[in-house]
């Protein structure tokens, strides 16, 4: 028998093998100041597009207020308890059925982090008699749900309509025997690649299959559809959605997250959600500053429209450049370059100390190897200066990878590493 930790202390996976040479810069880096288009880095002003404030609300002044006097009249704590014994309030319930309106469905729940909630949830919502089918490329808190499911699971290519319904089938003749149901599950929007859920599509099967749609639309919802209520309204299909879900840590610059279904589905979560029945209440001074989120999400449509001013610009100076962003239909903006891992940490090094530019890197074995992703959230709060400096860095990062540059740099990381 061998102790627990001797696989800890001779393997420690394929990104923590770099922490030495990565931790506090490439990864866990601390960005300073107040969340904005240009925060600091290491004491450097850098342009930043690694944070997921789409519509600029982290900073804004009404929201600030709103959060400073809630956090004032309430503090931190109150509401104590789980929400089934003694976390329970009146604004929970108007946040709840203010955010079911939005989104178009009869009612919500609220849970205090999207992760959490969404494992628990698919928890509750399949036993071991049903069958999951689900995209290879959702995120890992829909794969850490799937985990937990004791019954059959399919995956399928990503956004891959044939695979989809070959899946289908599979999982039709499994719950046949069983007894059980289908729940099949998709993202909005696809956070590294930005690519759009083919919802349209996947609703379209529900004539021929009997299943039901769990979507993800953290990235989605607040950026998308007439009125910012997301991916289904994009595409016309959120009445086919039979579970719909959403985080604040996107266009809410906050934190918490909710679900909306019809009342019954929800009443049986409130039920049925180890992690919301078992767990603290959302403190109430998120629950006032979401109220107050939610409510310019609705009456400021200028919001969304500035950010995509900003995506349309930074996307297509991107292209007009030649640079490949994959498939992207959304704000998030991916951009694919060649190269090993030492060569991504010299690019990435002088990106931000040379460039002035700060975003966040993506490599192996989260994308194929000999590939870099760097990834650009634009906000409503960049300028048009901005997307002209990082435009020029961009160009410059281009020159000095395919010229070898950056090979020669990483040249010593890579011996050293045994690459």
């Amino acid at each position: 028998m061998r102790d627990l930790f001797d696989k800890i202390y001779k393997d420690k996976g394929p990104l923590g093998k770099w922490a030495e040479q990565a931790e506090g810069y490439f990864v866990f880096p601390k960005l300073e100041g107040e969340i904005s288009n240009r925060m600091k880095f290491q004491g450097k002003e850098v342009v930043t597009w690694s944070v997921n404030d789409y519509l600029g609300l982290a900073n804004h002044p009404e929201i600030r207020k709103v959060d400073a006097e809630a956090a004032a009249k309430y503090g931190s704590a109150y509401p104590m308890g789980a929400r089934m014994m003694s976390g329970h309030t009146e604004l929970h319930e108007q946040l709840q059925n203010e955010l079911a309106e939005f989104v178009s469905k009869e009612a919500a729940y609220l849970v205090n982090f999207g992760y959490q909630g969404m494992v628990s949830a698919i928890d509750s919502l399949v036993t071991k008699e049903d069958a999951i089918v689900y995209d290879v490329d959702t995120h890992a808190c829909i794969i850490d749900g799937v985990r937990l499911h004791m019954g059959k699971r399919f995956v399928y290519k990503h956004n891959d309509i044939e695979s989809i319904e070959k899946n289908l089938q599979r999982a039709t003749k499994l719950v046949e025997k069983t007894g059980g149901g289908i729940l099949l599950i998709s993202e909005g929007v696809f956070g590294m690649r930005g690519e759009q859920g083919r919802l349209k599509e996947i609703v379209a099967l529900k004539e021929k299959y009997n299943f039901r749609l769990l979507v993800d639309d953290a990235h989605g919802f607040g950026t998308l559809g007439k009125t910012g209520a997301g991916t289904g309204e994009e595409q016309g299909v959120q009445d086919g959605i039979d579970v719909y879900f959403a985080t604040f840590a996107k266009s809410m610059a906050s934190t918490g997250a909710f679900f909306a279904a019809d009342q019954q589905i929800i009443d049986y979560m409130k039920y049925n959600m180890r992690s919301q029945m078992f767990a603290k209440s959302l403190q109430m001074q998120l629950v006032v500053g979401a109220l107050k989120r939610l409510d310019m999400l609705r009456t400021m449509p200028e919001l969304k429209n500035k950010l995509w001013e900003n995506v349309r610009s930074l996307q297509g100076g991107l292209r007009e450049r030649g640079f490949d962003l994959g498939t992207t239909q959304t704000c998030i903006t991916p951009v694919y370059l060649k190269g090993s891992i030492p060569e991504a940490m010299a690019l990435v090094k002088d990106l931000r100390e040379n460039f002035g530019v700060f975003c966040s890197i993506v490599v192996y074995p989260v994308i194929p190897k000999g590939l870099i992703l760097l990834r650009l959230i634009p906000t409503a709060s960049h300028t048009a200066q901005d997307i002209e400096d990082t435009l020029n860095a961009f160009s410059g990062i281009r020159e000095r990878l395919e010229n070898g540059t950056y090979k020669r740099l990483s040249a010593a990381v890579a011996e050293a590493m045994g690459e």
